[in-house]
């Protein structure tokens, strides 16, 4: 027979609210990033700090862009931090993110072996060095990813009226993230382009040097696209919304701005006036 007593208590716990536990129940939040930015070491220092101050865990997904933007246009992620801004903004008219906003900003580059036998270095501009390159017949490898270094690499090679669909024997395409393709150029003493950011990070292991200087055309701009949660109901708007504010707020951009200067001599990023597209 059932303890009246007992009885008593458990319907009284069935009728008071749940405890909550704080930063505990916070929901987790999925980052569909770059293996740029991944590779860099950026979030490692920021997400963090993110994580302390709100208990919003952040769970990345490092991919291409092209994987990133494909995530947010079916709604698998939460945001995204990409860098091809034709294609950002082609999936904001879509409805499918409801807003964009430029974070930061570094440089792509042409890096290649020391000895520089299409010499490079002493070309005109980026257009006149892939030329060169393509003239020499001299190795090259290509991300061939659909990340937003890959679009980059396309678009400047039509403007050097180059066939990015051109096969030679001395192209070499990874499908596979920046670090990776810069080590595998560096041990096939090829060219390739790359974010300043991780080249700069994993120069010591691929050995090779940069050899373009900042030019308008090698600009890289990192944007967060928060997903809509108008269009995909289960995607965490309030989570994804703190972090966008952190990653804009003075702390963080100064953060941002001091990144890679103890490693490197210099910042591998520089946050910009976070432009806002809706």
């Amino acid at each position: 027979m059932t303890n009246p007593r007992s009885l008593l208590l458990v319907l009284l716990a069935l009728a008071l609210p749940a405890q909550s536990t704080g930063a505990d129940e916070r929901v987790s939040l999925l980052l569909a990033t770059t293996t740029s930015v991944q590779d860099s070491g950026l979030l490692d220092e920021l997400l963090p700090i993110f994580s302390r101050e709100t208990g919003i865990r952040v769970k990345t997904v490092a991919v291409g862009t092209g994987a990133a933007l494909r995530m947010g246009a079916d709604g698998n992620a939460d945001l995204l931090l990409t860098h091809a801004p034709e294609a950002e903004q082609m999936l904001l008219r879509s409805g499918a993110v409801a807003r964009r906003r430029e974070i930061m900003q570094n440089h792509f580059v042409l890096a290649g072996p020391p000895d520089d036998p299409a010499t490079v270095r002493n070309a005109e501009d980026v257009l006149a060095a892939l030329r060169g390159i393509r003239a020499a017949g001299a190795r090259f490898v290509s991300r061939a990813d659909d990340s937003g270094t890959h679009k980059r690499e396309v678009s400047l090679l039509r403007r050097a009226g180059l066939d990015p669909d051109e096969r030679w024997p001395g192209l070499t395409r990874t499908g596979s993230g920046m670090g990776l393709s810069l080590q595998i150029a560096g041990q096939k003493a090829a060219y390739i382009l790359s974010d300043i950011g991780t080249f700069l990070a994993f120069r010591e292991r691929s050995g090779l040097v940069a050899l373009t200087r900042e030019e308008p055309a090698l600009r890289n701009v990192y944007s967060l696209l928060i997903v809509s949660s108008a269009r995909f109901p289960r995607v965490h708007t309030a989570e994804a919304t703190e972090l966008e504010r952190f990653m804009l707020r003075a702390e963080t951009r100064s953060a941002i701005a001091r990144f890679g200067v103890e490693r490197f001599g210099r910042p591998l990023f520089r946050p910009l006036g976070a432009k806002h597209e809706e």
